[in-house]
């Protein structure tokens, strides 16, 4: 895959602030903390230079760590790659599309200045169109997508893998270090009675100190082993689809919509080429490279290019058809956990990065989402006073607003609303 300068591009030294986050802060906290805590463990449980299963041990903790950091600064630094600014559709032969630009099928971002490509979205903490866009992730502080899919899968599939080989370690260290005292005392000996035998002794101390330490670690090692490998199980799902998390969500919202308005077509995602290989060869190459530009992508034969983004822009006009107008009665500071909202709105609060947004009293809003003690919507802003302002839009406690008398007298609800009723 070549060497790790080849591939980790830094455009300015401004990169090297993504891991001025908690999410990187705490991810590389754990990583140091657990392959720490095996090295020096795996030298009282199994010295290194006296056998070759100790050295091979050595070295493999050693390949772990370098492998996960590798495929993780990758992930964040290369990055997901973004749309170029002012983008426009380029007409190819090979589309069946008639008497129309191709602009028509696609969403506009007043952001970037620039059409949406296929499967590409506007991520709000980049502030830019990202390519093929699967989440923005916290724990790299950034965006997963078209060039960084494979490392950020890969560093999921690493990173327990290595946790599983540290946690062993701590077992076998803490297992062997509390059976030498019990069968000599707790006085007298202080290092493991397999390395009693050997010349020369590895002297280091396992104390109180060093076993909480090491039981830490060993939480660490387990709590991460089970929650990234959740998330690789979660990615290599949707992978071996072809898909990505938002569009996963997208198909879901297709196939609500032809539901709720009873419509006889049915939603064919483009973008499976029907055979798992064919579709992880879509992420995962030998160069390290994804295949195509992000720009352009193979469809199955009964689909286009544009079979997704028509789909997205019917389901944005649905949204604004059954979203609901809420008029502000009491102001709302745009906390994550409000304490004067009421108990159950602070508990209750949205577990998202997505915002939350500031009301006055007077202001509208226009719901398109809700749980039963938040509403997610857009603030609806005057242009004339707020110029260059497209929209605002996050999350608000529901006890904020009453519905506007004119909707009041629908039974239309917000998407999600009538399902946590």
């Amino acid at each position: 895959m070549g060497t790790f300068c080849s591939v980790v591009k830094f455009e300015n030294l401004q990169e090297l602030k993504r891991l001025c986050h908690w999410g990187p802060i705490i991810a590389l906290g754990v990583i140091a903390i657990c392959s720490s805590m095996a090295m020096i463990d795996s030298v009282l449980w199994y010295w290194p230079l006296h056998t070759t299963g100790g050295s091979v041990n050595f070295i493999m903790l050693i390949n772990w760590t370098v492998m996960i950091l590798y495929n993780y600064f990758n992930a964040m630094f290369v990055g997901p790659g973004f749309v170029p600014l002012g983008w426009k559709p380029v007409r190819k032969r090979f589309l069946k599309m008639k008497n129309s630009q191709d602009s028509v099928y696609l969403q506009y971002c007043k952001v970037c200045q620039a059409y949406k490509a296929p499967r590409s979205h506007h991520c709000r903490k980049c502030n830019r169109c990202v390519m093929k866009m699967d989440h923005h992730c916290p724990w790299i502080n950034n965006c997963c997508g078209y060039q960084n899919h494979a490392s950020f899968t890969l560093f999921l599939l690493l990173a327990p893998l290595g946790c599983i080989h540290a946690a062993f370690i701590f077992v076998m260290t803490m297992y062997t270090q509390l059976y030498n005292r019990l069968s000599f005392g707790w006085n007298t000996v202080k290092i493991d009675m397999s390395a009693a035998r050997r010349d020369p002794l590895p002297i280091i101390p396992f104390g109180l100190a060093a076993f909480a330490a090491t039981l830490f670690a060993l939480g660490l090692a387990l709590g991460t082993t089970i929650a990234v490998g959740m998330l690789f199980f979660i990615q290599m799902k949707i992978i071996l689809r072809n898909k990505t998390s938002i569009e996963s969500w997208i198909e879901e919202k297709a196939k609500d919509r032809i539901q709720y308005y009873r419509l006889d077509d049915d939603f064919v995602f483009p973008y499976d080429m029907g055979s798992r290989w064919k579709n992880f060869k879509q992420v995962f190459t030998w160069s390290g490279v994804p295949e195509g530009d992000g720009l352009d992508w193979p469809v199955r034969e009964d689909c286009h290019q544009y079979s997704l983004t028509i789909e997205q822009l019917k389901q944005k006009a649905d949204k604004r058809v059954r979203s609901v107008r809420y008029k502000v009665i009491e102001d709302y500071s745009g906390t994550c956990c409000p304490l004067n909202r009421g108990i159950k709105t602070f508990f209750t609060s949205p577990c998202t990065e997505e915002p939350r947004i500031r009301l006055q009293k007077g202001e509208f809003i226009l719901a398109t989402r809700g749980l039963r003690y938040w509403l997610y919507g857009d603030k609806i802003l005057d242009d004339s006073v707020l110029e260059g302002v497209s929209r605002i839009r996050g999350w608000f406690p529901r006890n904020c607003v009453e519905k506007c008398p004119c909707d009041a007298e629908t039974d239309q609800a917000p998407e999600g609303e009538k399902k946590n009723r």
